[in-house]
């Protein structure tokens, strides 16, 4: 958790381009762009991974989800829509160990990526 960058950014120590924040959620840009609009939606508590969560936790990817809806309608997206993808482990691309949804719109998006 020490060296978690997204812990970082939520404590100010990195700086990011935030578009979002409330009391559990914190939403930035992405600084490797996979489409014109890539955000990274992540909750404030340090969770590693899908596996790590907890009881407790259950609320928190609810609050992921309605905060990137509200950044959607904020942004004008509620026509054209968005896609919200989350890597869990090294194989499925996970490559900071921080629970986060990659916020992606401003394109017509394939399926399957590629």
């Amino acid at each position: 958790m020490q060296d978690c960058i997204f812990c970082k950014i939520i404590k100010r120590e990195i700086p990011a381009e935030i578009v979002y924040e409330d009391d559990h959620i914190l939403a930035f840009k992405d600084i490797q762009p996979a489409a014109p609009t890539h955000l990274l939606f992540i909750p404030k508590k340090h969770i590693p991974t899908f596996f790590d969560l907890q009881p407790e936790d259950s609320h928190i990817l609810g609050e992921l989800q309605r905060a990137a809806a509200k950044v959607a309608r904020d942004m004008g997206l509620t026509e054209r829509g968005f896609r919200l993808v989350s890597n869990c482990m090294k194989d499925a691309g996970q490559l900071v160990w921080h629970i986060h949804y990659h916020f992606l719109a401003g394109r017509t998006l394939q399926w399957p990526p590629g």
